[in-house]
């Protein structure tokens, strides 16, 4: 039984959305309603509730409902997120990325797969507002079925009605994971920075928000896997269902991965920081006017180059990141030899890219046999793009002997 969260826009087509829970319900999905405050002036809330044996999730700040299931967890809880009717206004927030309610809120704080199925007026539907919203959200990997020609309530004719809701479910279910090819399967996933003490109050850090490995364990999450998510002091929350194993330096999450072992895969998708201070103070360093704190920097351990040169228990796929300025591809090939790892999936972060700290991601991805660029996308999409090339590489009896992409 898969678990959908149907979002029901505020359009005359509302209605249809009885239709499609009947036939959702009689699939075997369980669904969880949610509707927008002008969607309850086409159909009604009770409705809603007792077809979905649900109760509907209508305002964003129901103490009730908060207490019961944040609207955080609410969003990521579920298999897939449907959005029918989708108004041309919810589109445009969501291309925004806009919270002004619930609906929306779910919509931006969801990492999981969203369905839209678009409907509103012919001429809504062909403004150039609308058609570029569109193309936002399809390059954000959101799904769209529909709309259709025909006759609308307003009496106009053209594109702009709801699928059916046979066509509706019928795209549901295409979207929704066949099969979960990764279960039963270890991924380690490490994430975040490290912050390396110079004293009780500073520490040695870098901008890496975490959102990328968030992005992957929950990609992986989806396929089925059993993910031990390691993860420094991280903005981007960490994804639900995962084993989380919070640490601060670079020698902890050593420790940590390896106390994680065995593993079917590895993905060091972590900012390590290369350095500590040698002998860090135990209590604040004071500023003295002409003196410099004497600060000796060591070398921090390498986690990908040891998981991936282990002799014994080595995980059958060991993936690295390189976060590189310049010459990106030739140096991550250089470091994908050197740390001895299969894959290295190269992004460039120099100045002017905004994708250090940022929501997109271009990647690289190197073999032992060659690179594939892939276009540059949100996070979520390099993630599930990963973890189905994963899914693959183990299905096929472990990458590490073949190299392939």
């Amino acid at each position: 039984m898969s678990h959908i969260l149907l979002i029901i826009g505020g359009g005359i087509a509302a209605y249809k959305s009885l239709e499609l829970i009947r036939l959702l319900t009689r699939a075997g999905h369980e669904v969880t309603p949610v509707m927008t405050e002008s969607a309850a002036q086409f159909v009604t809330p009770l409705s809603v509730s007792a077809l979905a044996g649900k109760k509907v999730h209508e305002a964003l700040f129901d103490l009730t409902a908060e207490a019961e299931m944040g609207h955080i967890q609410l969003s990521r809880v579920a298999d897939l997120v449907v959005v029918a009717p989708a108004t041309a206004d919810l589109m445009a927030r969501m291309a925004q990325g806009r919270a002004s309610d619930l609906a929306s809120t779910l919509l931006l704080a969801t990492d999981t797969p969203v369905l839209i199925a678009p409907a509103m007026n012919v001429r809504m539907w062909e403004h150039p507002a609308t058609r570029r919203n569109l193309e936002t959200l399809k390059s954000d990997g959101i799904m769209v079925v529909g709309p259709t020609e025909g006759e609308m309530a307003c009496g106009e004719y053209g594109p702009g009605r709801l699928a059916e809701p046979a066509a509706i479910l019928a795209a549901i279910e295409a979207a929704l994971p066949a099969e979960r090819p990764l279960a039963g399967r270890h991924v380690i996933v490490t994430s975040g920075p490290t912050h390396e003490p110079i004293d009780p109050v500073r520490y040695i850090a870098n901008r890496s928000s975490g959102a990328q490995g968030s992005a992957i364990a929950a990609a992986l999450l989806r396929l089925g896997a059993r993910v031990t998510f390691v993860s420094g002091p991280a903005e981007a929350p960490p994804p639900e269902g995962a084993r989380i194993v919070p640490v601060e330096t670079a020698e902890q999450m050593r420790m940590a991965v390896e106390a994680a072992l065995p593993a079917d895969a590895a993905i060091f998708a972590a900012a390590v920081a290369d350095w500590r201070v040698e002998g860090a103070s135990g209590s604040k360093i004071k500023k003295r006017e002409g003196a410099l704190p004497d600060l000796r920097l060591v070398e921090n351990p390498d986690i990908l180059a040891r998981i991936a040169g282990m002799a014994v228990g080595r995980p059958d796929l060991v993936v690295g990141f390189a976060a590189e300025t310049d010459d990106v591809i030739a140096n991550a090939t250089a470091k994908r030899a050197r740390k001895g790892c299969d894959w290295i999936l190269a992004n460039d972060v120099s100045p002017g890219t905004g994708i250090m700290g940022g929501t997109e991601n271009a990647v690289t991805l190197i073999t032992r046999d060659g690179s594939e660029e892939w276009p540059r996308m949100t996070k979520r999409a390099v993630a599930e793009r990963l973890a189905q090339r994963l899914a693959e590489a183990l299905g096929a009896g472990g990458e590490s002997a073949s190299g392939t992409v």
